[in-house]
């Protein structure tokens, strides 16, 4: 994964900024915190390309499915 988190600013936006308490910001997920700090797009429905690229990852193969 290339993003990092630069948890010091997280901590102050959550702490400082939405008066968080310390057990109250670790207990967030990363998008409710982005989400209270003001982030409305969310997550990206799956497109076109990535679909593509999950077939490719991960291709059918012949006798794979069984019933039951």
């Amino acid at each position: 994964m290339s993003e990092r988190f630069d948890w010091p600013a997280l901590m102050r936006a959550g702490m400082q900024g939405l008066g968080l308490k310390p057990a109250e910001f670790w207990a967030l997920t990363p998008m409710e915190l982005r989400l209270m700090l003001g982030e409305r797009q969310g997550v990206q429905p799956l497109a076109r390309d990535g679909l593509e690229a999950l077939l490719r990852a991960f291709p059918d193969t012949e006798g794979e499915m069984r019933d039951g």
